[in-house]
Parts: structure tokens; sequence; C-alpha cells
């Protein structure tokens, strides 16, 4: 869970993944009502986010914390509070839980079912965004343009902006993920 590539400085975010058993989720819920409010009383908690189970989307809940600096992060993460309740949340979920502690940008170079890992280098991060919005952005202008044309420029604007971020958030970044991947994480 340590990450020593996290900057401390900065607002910082753990998605946390829990597979429940079939017919546990009612005391899973009942868990994260106690959870939740406990992990509220750290220093730095900014705020929780539960993802439910979706059919057809993800299996599992995934909760994401969010934390003023990775210091107080790290500090509910290794707290003997924390590690009761995990203990008691053992009997309700499959396996073990998954946990990723994001900064920034690096949710994009992450690849799925992939084991955590620290994200790329800051630079890497920028120059690939940097080419991937370039060329998204550049082919997505030119293809809508004839379409987008009658439209005012700031609702053109609005569509085009939309359409390029969701190709770059489900296409093209992990595509170009797998593509550079020796390049993005040269030690794994």
């Amino acid at each position: 869970m340590n990450n020593p590539e996290v900057n401390s400085e900065h607002h910082v975010t753990a998605v946390i993944t829990h597979l429940i058993k079939p017919g546990r989720e009612e005391g899973y819920e009942e868990w994260m009502k106690g959870i939740i409010p406990v992990a509220k009383t750290f220093k730095g908690h900014l705020g929780v986010n539960i993802l439910r189970p979706q059919k057809g989307l993800h299996p599992e809940y995934i909760i994401i914390l969010h934390f003023d600096h990775h210091q107080h992060l790290q500090a509910w993460l290794d707290s003997d509070v924390r590690r009761e309740w995990i203990e008691r949340v053992k009997p309700l979920i499959q396996a073990s839980e998954d946990v990723q502690i994001l900064t920034g940008l690096e949710t994009w170079f992450r690849l799925p079912r992939r084991s955590s890992q620290s994200p790329p280098k800051r630079y890497k991060m920028v120059l690939l965004t940097w080419l991937a919005v370039f060329v998204t952005l550049s082919t997505v202008r030119y293809i809508l343009a004839p379409l987008l044309a009658p439209l005012p420029w700031l609702l053109a604007q609005l569509i085009t902006v939309g359409i390029v971020v969701c190709l770059l958030t489900y296409i093209v970044m992990p595509q170009l993920t797998r593509l550079f991947y020796k390049w993005l994480y040269p030690n794994s």
C-alpha cells in the first residue's frame, strides 16, 4: 500500500475494491455504515464515494476515499482501528481487498486487472496524454466539423470535448497504455 512515488503535498485518492460473497451484501452495507464515519474522523479526510456492484459493469464494491495529503491517507490505511474493521469484513468478502493509491492522471495509465504498482513518471504521463489529446481532438474536430458547423460555437465545442474525453478514457488511453507499457513501466 505504501507508494514512495506519491507526492505528499497533493490531494490523494485511495480506490478500494471488495468482492462480496453471494448473499452477504446486506452485512457488507451495514459494515460500510460503521466504517465510513470512523474514516471521517481521521485528519485530512475529504470524502468518500461508493460504487455498488452493477451487473455487466463491475461485480465488486468500489470505495473511493479522498484525503488532502498522502500522509493522512496512509495514517488511516495503517491505523489499528481500520485493521479491526477489515478483520470484521473478512467473512463477507471473497478475497483480500485491493487498494490503489492515485493522485491524478495515473488513472488513465492503469491496465484492468493488473496488480497495483507505482504510477509512471509524471513526464511520461504528460507526454503520452499530450499526444493522445492532440491526435484525438484533431481527428474528432476534422470528422465532426461539417456536422457541427450549423451549431453555436460553444455547443459544438461542448460536444467535441465530450466525445474526446469519452474516447480518451475508454479507448485511446487504455490502448496507448498497452502500446507504451514497457516505456511507462520499465521495471515491471
